[in-house]
C-alpha cells in the first residue's frame, strides 16, 4: 500500500480509503462476519482510513463501525459527515452539534479524525441545479455559520480536522476553498468525468468541476476522491439499483453510454474495468486518496491489486484525451 500526505494535517494517508456508503454498501448490506471479514483484511492490508456518515443507510453504516472498529488489530482514521436539514438553517450549530454527537454515539467514539460537511451548494438555499438538500456559500461562511461550527466541534476535540463535499455549485465550491476554513474536500473525479483535474475540450458536455484539484493544492487542502466507480457504472455493466448520478448533464443511460466509450478506447490491457478507473484517479499525484466503495469481499482484493499495479501509461491518457474531444461518441 502507498501512503500520500494528507494536505497541511501531514497526516499519512493509504491512497485508497474505506467507503461505508450505500452504494457499494458492505458495511450496510452485508451479514456481519462479511463486514468483519472485508474490514480486518483491509486495515491488515495497510488500509488506513475509513470514510462514512451519517446519512449512510440512515445511521446503518456508523452503527455498524461502532462495533467493527473494536474488533481491529489497529485503529484506522476515520471521517464522517454532518448533512443539514435546510427546513432549518436557523439553527445550524445546533444542527451540526446535534449531528455530531450522534455519530459519535453510534460509533462508540470520543472523537473522528475529520468531519465534513455533507450538503451540495448552491446558489440559493433552494436551487434546483444542486438538489433539494443545497446550502449556500453564505450558511458555510457566515457567523455562526457551518464552518464556525465545525470549527466549535474541533475546539471540544470532537474532531481533529473539517472538510466539506464540493458539489453542487462550482463558483461555491471555489469559495469555500479560497476561504481557507477547511482542510480536505471531497472531490468528484473519475474517468466520466475527470474536470476537476484538467481542463476539458470545448466538445465536451458535462458537470465542469472548474479544475478544483488545483484549487486545493494552492491552499495545501487534501483531496478525498469520491465516486471513482461513478456509482459503480464504471466497474460493471451489471446494475444493482443504487445507481444515483449526482452531477448535472447526466443521467444513468448517458454514463453508462460513457462507460462504454472509454472501454471501447482502452480495451482490457489496465486491469478489469474498475482497476482501470482506479489507476486512473491514483495516477493524479495531486490527489491524497481514493475513497472505493465495495459491496463483497472480492471487490476489496480487486482494488488492492488495482493499487499495486501504479498509474496507468500515458498511452492511456491519450486514448482517453480523444474520447473526451469526441465527447465520448455521443
Amino acid at each position: 500500500m502507498r501512503y500520500r500526505t494528507f494536505g497541511r494535517t501531514g497526516l499519512k494517508v493509504s491512497e485508497l480509503v474505506f467507503g461505508g456508503g450505500w452504494v457499494g454498501g458492505v458495511l450496510i448490506h452485508q451479514d456481519d462476519d462479511t463486514k468483519l471479514k472485508v474490514l480486518r483484511y483491509a486495515i491488515d492490508s495497510g488500509i488506513n482510513w475509513i470514510d462514512t456518515a451519517s446519512k449512510y443507510g440512515n445511521g446503518k453504516s456508523e452503527e455498524a463501525l461502532g462495533w467493527l472498529l473494536q474488533e481491529l488489530s489497529r485503529r484506522p482514521y476515520v471521517s464522517t459527515k454532518v448533512m443539514l436539514d435546510t427546513s432549518n438553517l436557523d439553527d445550524v450549530a445546533g444542527q451540526v452539534e446535534r449531528s455530531t454527537n450522534e455519530s459519535l454515539s453510534r460509533m462508540k467514539l470520543d472523537s473522528v479524525d475529520l468531519l465534513q460537511l455533507h450538503n451540495p451548494l448552491g446558489v440559493a438555499a433552494v436551487d434546483p441545479n444542486a438538489g433539494g438538500s443545497a446550502i449556500t456559500a453564505e450558511h458555510v461562511l457566515a457567523k455562526n455559520g457551518v464552518a464556525d461550527s465545525l470549527d466549535r466541534m474541533r475546539e471540544q476535540g470532537l474532531t481533529r480536522y473539517i472538510g466539506f463535499t464540493a458539489l453542487g455549485d462550482v463558483a461555491s465550491c471555489r469559495r469555500l476553498i479560497d476561504s481557507d476554513r477547511f482542510d480536505s474536500v471531497q472531490v468528484y473525479y473519475n474517468m466520466l468525468n475527470p474536470s476537476a483535474a484538467r481542463t476539458m475540450p470545448g466538445s465536451w458536455v458535462g458537470h465542469d468541476f472548474g479544475n478544483l484539484v488545483a484549487a486545493c493544492k494552492r491552499q495545501n487542502m487534501a483531496t478525498m476522491v469520491i465516486r471513482v466507480l461513478a456509482a459503480g457504472v464504471l466497474a460493471s455493466d451489471e446494475r444493482h439499483g443504487r445507481e444515483v448520478v449526482i452531477t448535472r448533464e447526466s443521467g444513468l443511460d448517458t454514463e453508462s453510454r460513457r462507460a462504454a466509450a472509454v472501454f471501447a478506447a482502452l480495451g482490457d490491457e489496465y486491469g478489469s474495468r474498475a482497476q482501470t478507473a482506479l489507476r486512473f484517479v491514483l495516477s493524479n499525484a495531486d490527489v491524497s486518496c481514493a475513497v472505493f466503495g465495495l459491496a463483497e469481499f472480492a471487490h476489496l482484493r480487486e482494488a488492492l491489486a488495482a493499487a499495486d499495479m501504479g498509474p496507468l501509461p500515458q498511452t492511456a491518457f491519450d486514448k482517453l484525451d480523444q474520447a473526451y474531444a469526441n465527447n465520448f461518441n455521443l
